[in-house]
């Protein structure tokens, strides 16, 4: 059995690789943006998960990592030429206006960046709970923020930067999504894991079965940071262009969201949620211009995505309180499972029959 699991694990993974490569063929370049945005918010929701939903602690200044991250991978892989260009208020500051990385040096020092502001930001903060933290960590998230639009010299303040290379892909996107997932598993399956998932039920018990609260949570805090800048990293490179405005406490209310929907604690759930919640407001952008139904014209109404997608938002509060997945993962085991109570297939067929009787 185990061996047959394998081996649909296997074929779905070559499945996804010939899509990736059909859909990077034959989709537009408006599809093909929209799918790296759904694999970098499978990276931002898994990193921002780690913290909130596996360890359980109410963070909420994941933007303020992934503007470093973003800043960092712009600045150091942006051509000398085009820091010029970019700085003509102040210069940049020396060594930044000379040097130029390659694209995965700089993304894993945005990465190594974000997770030391962590280090720094968690001493103090991890000490509080509930929504003391989120206050501290909301307020170090827009320090972060200000800072940035204040570095004239070194971020080029509130005018942001341009012409940033064009590096991020789908396979960037998707490749390091697959990473961030087998990380994630790996991690949550092991003995810091299960130890970030004792802090999340209960601190008292969990210190007392000799578990270095702070050690746990500020571990789960820096790893979450480093793939939220590694996520910050791609965005900035698929965009073009970062400025600090962006990076504000709505960026982590919809990561949040994002972990939400899928499920507090479920990898599986912030995969399918990254997908339906970038897919799903991008779709309804159509609401917010005007749609021809041929007999007549209902004007667009500006905000009107946003109106939806709350409601939405409110739909799936009430009836999903945790989320699709809850703390569930996939398995092949309940998959099976669920195909077989189909009243289509042969067996559900029969179960049906037989409550019938």
């Amino acid at each position: 059995m185990k061996n047959k699991k394998n081996l649909y694990t296997l074929i779905s993974i070559v499945l996804v690789f010939l899509f990736l490569v059909y859909a990077n063929k034959n989709f537009d370049s408006y599809q093909i943006r929209i799918m790296n945005l759904c694999a970098i918010y499978v990276i931002l929701g898994l990193s921002m998960n780690l913290i909130n939903g596996f360890t359980g602690l109410f963070s909420l200044g994941h933007a303020g990592f992934m503007a470093i991250g973003a800043y960092t991978t712009a600045i150091l892989t942006m051509p000398l030429a085009v820091k010029e260009s970019n700085f003509f208020l102040a210069p940049m500051a020396a060594p930044l206006n000379s040097i130029v990385w390659p694209f995965v040096p700089a993304l894993l020092l945005g990465g190594l960046l974000s997770a030391a502001a962590a280090f720094v930001i968690g001493a103090p903060a991890l000490r509080l709970k509930g929504d003391y933290l989120a206050i501290a960590t909301l307020g170090f998230g827009e320090i972060i923020r200000i800072l940035i639009t204040n570095a004239q010299r070194v971020t080029n303040g509130a005018l942001g930067l341009k012409g940033i290379p064009d590096t991020t892909n789908i396979w960037w996107t998707f490749g390091i999504a697959a990473l961030t997932i087998v990380f994630m598993t790996l991690l949550i399956n092991s003995s810091y894991g299960r130890a970030f998932k004792a802090i999340r039920e209960d601190e008292i018990a969990a210190e007392n079965m000799g578990i270095s609260l702070f050690k746990h949570k500020m571990l789960a805090f820096i790893i979450g940071a480093f793939f939220a800048g590694i996520g910050g990293g791609l965005l900035g490179s698929l965009l073009g262009t970062v400025d600090p405005k962006p990076f504000n406490f709505m960026m982590t209310f919809n990561i949040l969201f994002i972990i939400v929907l899928g499920g507090m604690g479920s990898i599986t759930g912030t995969v399918i949620s990254a997908f339906i919640v970038t897919i799903s407001m991008e779709a309804l952008r159509v609401l917010d211009s005007s749609i021809n139904l041929g007999f007549m014209v209902i004007p667009g109404i500006t905000g009107m995505r946003m109106v939806i997608y709350s409601l939405l938002l409110i739909v799936v509060i009430i009836y999903f309180r945790r989320g699709l997945m809850g703390t569930s993962e996939f398995s092949w085991d309940k998959a099976f499972e669920f195909f077989k109570r189909l009243p289509l297939s042969k067996g559900g067929a029969k179960n049906a029959v037989t409550k019938n009787k």
